[in-house]
């Protein structure tokens, strides 16, 4: 099955700008069974890290996020976006490939010493982890685990995660060499 969800996820060359091949992960979630695995597969790796909080990053983290909740009986929380809040938040500076933007959460969200595995689609250079990682140390939380569907192993962003933050297990279910 893993090989069926690799072969699903398809590059975009030159998108969102000349030079970036794009991973489009749009067809695992759009195959019931691929999705499904995918899903299963982030749940039974997050479930041994005996989280409190799940912690989903903007907007593709979320669809993986969400169900690895829903399946370990536990709430969500969203680490968005500067400005997409209404409530009181706590920002980090958040470098990506991109841009640099910030993420945000809000300040209630993570309670000190809980237990967070936090959930993204994608882990490329490991900045925008990294970053989501300080902002729920920030809040005061214990960031046990950070998951994701995909790694792109070729720009060494599981090595950079560990080396900022090497407490904190990664696990991504499918991995792209090149």
């Amino acid at each position: 099955m893993i090989d069926r969800v690799k072969c699903k996820i398809f590059e975009v060359k030159d998108f969102p700008k000349p030079g970036i091949g794009f991973k489009d992960i749009t067809p695992v979630v759009q195959d019931a069974e691929c999705y499904k695995y995918a899903v299963d597969q982030i749940a039974a790796w997050a479930k041994k890290k005996k989280p409190q909080v799940i912690a989903g990053i903007e907007s593709r983290g979320f669809l993986f996020a969400a169900p690895v909740a829903y399946k370990l009986g536990l709430g969500l929380t969203m680490i968005r976006k500067k400005g997409k809040l209404p409530r009181k938040t706590i920002s980090v500076r958040a470098p990506n490939e991109y841009a640099v933007e910030h993420f945000e959460m809000h300040a209630d969200s993570v309670r000190p010493g809980d237990r967070v595995v936090i959930i993204d689609d994608l882990i490329a250079t490991g900045s925008s982890s990294i970053s989501a990682i300080d902002l729920i140390q920030k809040l005061g939380g214990n960031p046990v685990g950070f998951a994701a569907l995909v790694d792109l192993a070729f720009l060494k962003g599981v090595e950079n995660i560990k080396q900022a933050h090497p407490g904190v297990d990664i696990f991504a279910l499918i991995k792209f060499k090149k």
